[in-house]
Formats: structure tokens, sequence, C-alpha cells
């Protein structure tokens, strides 16, 4: 038995004391990591981030308040509230670790042992356990404080360039024209420097940044403002073309040099500022309209085919890309159930927005079709296709996929199964495929056994059957034992004919003794009516079988095969002859004689290629039949009135406009370029010119912005009647000469043939 030394009461309580104070250590660690990494985040944010560092700065306050509420709390905290919390996480303490704090002497007997023994167990505790006894879960707030460290490390990664701020923006130099100077009079007021700042749109997420050029760039939307600061104060403050507005710009509070001006673009525009009635060069700002998503399907293909035994669903992958950020995402499918009439459609849309988490600029969206959870089954189909908007609502969606659901129906035929043949294929077998059947078993005869060349022409034979039955479906045969049957079947093999069409009527295969059955097929081929007599009613009346016979020819009995068809009675006597070529062609087959079924065969295949003759229908064309034409009036006359032959004219394109400021400019510049005076409207010309010049540097700014510059340049000039800068013209004729439309190809006369020539051919015409 283990013996566990007794442990003094004073020791005791120094270890409830030791508990707590590691305890509370413990705890407040677990509430210092997660705010001191929040407050280094909103110490990022309020010195990197301008527009957050109020936001942060409340964040920092009360969070420090609440922490230091929570530490006070934490400290108020004495070693009864130990004891209790020790009674309650060991019932082997038996609810007595508070005797501990209790001096010995003022206990009884009975609580002096129970304090002793808690002291021991305590004490066993303590020296067998393997975790603090009072324990601090650390797993969320250190989860917490790592996320919010790495929060505070994307702020400080993301923040904002020192560039892009306010006070860093660069001072730009925009070109004057030089004004004259006097001297001893004061200098002209001038520009000193230009700041432009542009605040992009919300839906980019880009923050405010400086332009580094006058010229720049910018996303449709932003809000631009111009800075300028002039040396000293003039009649009329700057004023900002852009395009045709003319924008007069406001003066600084407590700054009469600073005068600014601001307002959205949204298009590509040119800007000047015109300060002290001399204007600045050309600039352009070209603006980036936001794009559509793109959106590109990876898998599946345009057509997905579940076959039978696979998974029934399908796994679709979309890429997707935006140029500021994708906003939502989702999948809409079309469900079609049924066949034909009975078909029902049904439409589920999936978000796929789970994937955009952030307004990513490219995502990859996967998503699982499930046929049976859309309702589908066997035979089903279901279209679909993914619609994607980026964060200022552009859409776009792809195009439309479809996954079927393979069909397992098998339709099953009903052939009869017991002549101990091979099942029917799904065709049926041509009188011509059935003749090449027979032959190719002639040509291999003397290599076969008797069994093999009995189960062979079997075989063909029930092909023959087959497409005897076929065609009997034409002459209203609906059962089996009468299918190809004529109105007598053979009774004995049919002598040996020649082939030709004059032995293959019904008829020639009647038997002899059955007078009757003769001389009903003779009165039928003399009234010509192709409906079959009723046999007499051996119990009628003499005077009702005389109405019966007279009745006979009116009535349209559908219970007889020879009347139930719409048939013309020589087309059917014609079948009928095939039906029975084709049964005495299958009596040889089954019997294993093809030899002698091969004439059958051709008699049946000649047949039906006369009735195929005589039941095509000839329709004849409705078009313009031209009349006929006079030729002994008009052959060789040489007249050519009304023989006009139609003319297709194809469609032209618009006629280009013909630009007459531009080519009125052109004429001045060469005027110019030779040295004569220009007249008093040539600055004029030059000024019209440059807004078509300026339309074209709105689309190409590279290429004709500075011809620009230079047209104004020479138009000042030519006001001033300064010299002009000769080298500048070549410039703007080069721009100009690319605004004229191309010219039209003038017909050129082909080089004829020379006098003499044409003199011998005149000679040998008359």
């Amino acid at each position: 038995m283990n013996t566990v030394a007794t442990l003094p009461v004073s020791e005791a309580t120094a270890l409830l004391h030791n508990l707590r104070r590691r305890w509370l250590t413990r705890r407040a660690l677990i509430l210092l990591l997660p705010t001191v990494a929040a407050l280094l985040g909103l110490g990022i944010a309020a010195a990197y981030w301008p527009t957050l560092r109020w936001v942060a700065v409340c964040g920092i306050v009360l969070l420090v308040g609440w922490l230091t509420w929570q530490l006070v709390r934490l400290s108020q905290t004495d070693v009864s509230a130990v004891t209790r919390f020790l009674d309650r996480r060991y019932p082997e303490l038996e609810d007595s670790t508070g005797l501990l704090l209790l001096p010995p002497a003022e206990l009884s007997l009975l609580a002096g042992f129970q304090q002793q023994r808690v002291a021991e167990r305590l004490q066993a505790l303590q020296t067998t356990a393997n975790t603090p006894l009072l324990p601090v879960a650390f797993q969320r707030p250190v989860i917490l404080a790592a996320a919010l460290l790495l929060a505070a490390a994307s702020l400080w990664w993301l923040r904002p360039a020192p560039g892009n701020s306010q006070a860093a923006a660069p001072a730009l130099q925009l070109h004057f024209e030089e004004a004259p100077t006097s001297p001893g009079k004061l200098a002209p007021a001038r520009v000193l420097t230009t700041r432009i700042r542009v605040a992009p749109p919300a839906y980019t997420r880009k923050v405010v940044y400086a332009a580094a050029q006058p010229s720049f760039q910018c996303p449709q939307g932003s809000r631009v403002r111009w800075k300028v600061q002039v040396s000293r104060a003039a009649d009329t403050p700057p004023v900002l073309e852009l395009g045709s507005r003319r924008i007069v710009m406001r003066s600084a509070p407590d700054q009469p040099t600073v005068f600014t001006a601001e307002l959205p673009v949204q298009a590509s525009v040119l800007y000047r500022i015109r300060f002290a009635g001399r204007p600045s060069d050309d600039y352009a700002i070209e603006v980036q309209a936001d794009q559509a998503p793109v959106l590109r399907v990876v898998t599946p293909k345009a057509y997905t085919l579940v076959e039978f035994g696979r998974p029934p669903q399908v796994a679709v992958e979309v890429a997707a890309r935006d140029d500021y950020g994708l906003a939502r995402a989702r999948l809409v499918a079309t469900v079609a159930q049924g066949q034909g009439e009975a078909v029902k459609f049904k439409e589920v849309v999936t978000d796929l927005s789970s994937g955009l988490r952030g307004q990513p600029t490219q995502a990859t969206l996967r998503h699982q079709l499930r046929l049976p959870n859309l309702g589908l089954t066997y035979g089903d189909e279901v279209y679909f296709y993914v619609q994607a908007w980026d964060n200022q609502q552009r859409m776009t969606r792809t195009d439309t996929y479809l996954v079927q659901w393979e069909d397992t129906t098998v339709q099953e035929s009903t052939l009869d199964v017991s002549m101990g043949v091979k099942s029917a294929p799904a065709y049926f077998r041509s009188q011509r495929q059935i003749i090449i059947d027979t032959e190719k078993l002639l040509a291999e005869q003397p290599r076969l056994s008797a069994a093999t060349l009995l189960e062979r022409s079997n075989a063909i034979g029930f092909d023959q059957k087959i497409l005897r039955m076929r065609y009997g479906k034409f002459l209203g045969e609906e059962s089996e034992g009468n299918i190809g049957a004529t109105a007598h079947a053979p009774t004995a093999e049919p002598e040996e004919e020649e082939p030709g069409l004059g032995s293959v009527v019904a008829e020639d295969h009647a038997p002899q003794d059955k007078p009757a059955a003769a001389a009903t097929e003779e009165h039928h081929d003399q009234d010509g009516h192709d409906h079959g007599h009723a046999p007499a009613n051996p119990n009628a009346t003499a005077s009702e079988n005389r109405t019966a016979e007279l009745m006979e020819p009116y009535m349209h009995r559908h219970d007889d095969s020879e009347t139930a068809d719409f048939l013309e009675p020589a087309v059917k006597a014609k079948l009928q002859a095939v039906l029975s070529q084709m049964w005495d062609a299958e009596l040889h087959l089954r019997t294993g004689r093809p030899k002698e079924a091969l004439p059958y065969e051709y008699r049946a295949l000649r047949l039906l290629k006369q009735v195929q003759q005589q039941t095509r229908a000839y329709v004849k064309k409705a078009g313009f039949t031209p009349p006929p034409m006079p030729e002994a009036t008009i052959r060789l006359t040489g007249d050519l009135a009304g023989a006009g032959a139609p003319r297709y004219q194809q469609p032209q394109a618009a006629s280009p406009l013909p630009q007459p400021t531009v080519r009125a400019a052109l004429r001045v510049l060469g005027q110019l370029r030779l040295g004569q005076p220009a007249g008093p409207a040539a600055a004029g010309a030059l000024d019209q010119a440059g807004g078509e010049l300026a339309r074209a540097a709105l689309q190409q700014p590279g290429r004709y912005l500075v011809a620009l510059r230079t047209l104004r340049e020479t138009s000042a000039a030519l006001r001033a009647q300064r010299p002009l800068p000769t080298a500048a013209l070549p410039v703007i004729e080069r721009a100009l000469t690319d605004l004229l439309p191309a010219a039209t190809p003038a017909p050129q006369r082909l080089p004829g043939a020379n006098r003499l020539a044409r003199r011998y051919f005149q000679q040998l015409s008359q």
C-alpha cells in the first residue's frame, strides 16, 4: 500500500496561492494575445491608411479600455474562487478545499481530520497530474491572434505608397505659349505648377493617386482634381478647357494664387488650361472602361453523354476573370424530363459565389451536377450555362452545354423464334440482298456439308419471310397464317417456269381441283372490282341471297385482306404477285434448294421495281417558262431591245466625309511652305482643322497629339505675326493627310490599237 507523507496545512495554503497566481497569469495571457494583435493591426491602419485613421484610433481606445477592465476584474479573483473551481473539477476533494484556508486551531476534531485528508489528496493530484490543476484553453485565443496578425500583415503589405499621398503629389509643368515681355514692366502672370489627383471609383478598389504626367490614364468614372498654382493673380482665373466644356477654376481658401477644379471623367478627352489669355498645349486623358467578366468553360464538353453504369454526375469547372473583381456567379440548369409532347422543363439555379469571396480578379468556379438531385432519370437531359457579374454589375454568360443521361430502354422484337434460327437483325434485308446471299451460297455449295447448306439456306428463307411479312402489311394482312398467301395457297410444288412476267400472277398457282374458286377468280377478273365475295349463307333464304349478291359490289369489307387497303387494283395485283413469288422462294429456301429459289427471287425483285415506278407521282415544276423566240424574225438581226441582262448592284459602303476643313488647312500649309503670304483667315482655317485633329488624337494620342500641339503653335504664330517654324509644317501636313479618305482610283483608258491596225479592221468589216 502506498503511503503519502503528511502535509502541513501551511504548505497546503501556500500551494493554493501558487495555483492562483499561475492560473491568473495564464488567463491574462489569453486576453493579451488577441488584444495585442488587434492593436497592432489598428496601429498599422492608423499610420498608413489615412482614410481609416479615425476609425482605427477609436478602435484602439475602445480596445485598450476593454483590456483594462478585463485585467482589473481578473486581479480581483481571490483564493476562495480557486478552491471552488478545484472542488467542481476534482470530486475526490469532496468539496472540502476551502478548509485549507482556515486555521487548524479553529476546527473541530472531525474537521481537522478532513483538512489533513484534503491536503494529502491535493498533494497527490499535484504530483500525479500531467497537466496543470487549473487548465486554461489556449487553442482558440492563439488561432484568433494568428488571424489578427495575418490581417495586420496584409494591411502593412497593401499600404499606399508614399508617392500616392497628397503632400508627395508631383508638380507637373504644362507647356504654355511664351508671352512677350517688355523691359521695365511687370512680368505677365503665368502658371507655376500643376498637380493632378485621380480618385478612382469604388468598384475599382484602388486608392487615390497622383498623375505622373500631364497625359494620363484613369478608370471610367474617376474624379480628377486639378490644382494650379500661379505666379500672381490675374484679371480672370484659370479656365480648364475639357473637350467642349469650359470650367472656371475656383481659388482655394486663404490661398489667392492656388486654383482648383474637380469633375468626373466618363470618356477619353483632351484638355488644356488657359490663363492670362495664353492656352497650354493639349493633353490627353485616356479613360479605361470597365470590361465585362470573361468566362471559359474548362469541363465538360459542349455535349456530354452519361453512359449506363457511370456515376450520374458531371463536374463543371469554369475559369473566370475580370479587370477589377468578380462579385457573384451562378449556374442556370434547365432540366428536360420526358419525350415528345409529354416533355416537361424545369429551371434550377445554383449559386457559385462561395468561390468569389473578397471579389478576386481571377477565380475557378467548380460545381458537381448530380443528375438524380436535379430530378433526372434515364433518357432525360439538362442544359446549363454559367453567368457571372463583376462589382459594377456587368454580366456575361457562357454558351449552353448539354448533358444527357443515356436511355436504357431496349425495344425487343416479337419475331417467331420457334424455328430454331438466330434472331433477326434490327433491319429488314432487301430483296437484292437476299439474292446476293443466295448466289453466294450457291458459289460455296460444293465446299459445304448438307447440314451447313440447309442451315444457311434456312436462314436466308427466314430473311425472305420477314421481307414478305413486311410487304404483306400493305395488303392489309394482319395474321401470320395468311401473310403472303394469295387467294389459295399452293398445295403442291409448282412446275419450273421460265423467268418472266407472264407467270407472276397469283392465279397461275391456283389448284385445278377447286372449280368454285376458279370460278370466283374468273368473276373477279371479269368484274374488275377489287373486293372479294362473301360466302353464301346456307341458312339464308333465296331472296336474302339475291339481295346480298346485289349489294356485294358496293360493300367494302375491312375484315378481308383483299379489301383492307387503299391501293389501286393494278398495284395491288402486282404486290400479290410479289408475295406469291416470295412465298415460292421461301419454300425452296426452307427445304434446302437455293438454286430453285433463285428464279422466284429475281421475279419478285423485278415486280417490286415495277411497283416502285408505277407508284411514283410526277409533279411538274411551277417555275418561269419563257415564251418561244421567233427565230425567223429576230435571229441575226442584231436587235437587242428588251434583251438586257439583270444587274446585281453590290451594297456600297457609305462614302467618307469630304473633310472640307482639313483640305482648307492643307491649302494654307501649302501656301506657307511655298513662302506665300497667308491671308487673315489662315489661322481660323488651322483652328477648324485642329478640331478634327483633336478628335483623332482621342483615339490615337501618340500619333496625333504632337501634330496637334504644333498646329496650335503655328496658329498662334500666325495671329501674332511671328516667324513660323518651318520644320513643323511637314508634321502638320502628314497628320492632316492621314485624316483624308483614301482617293478612289480613277479609271484609265487601255491603250488601243494603232491607227494602221484600226484602218485595216475597218476595211475588213466593209
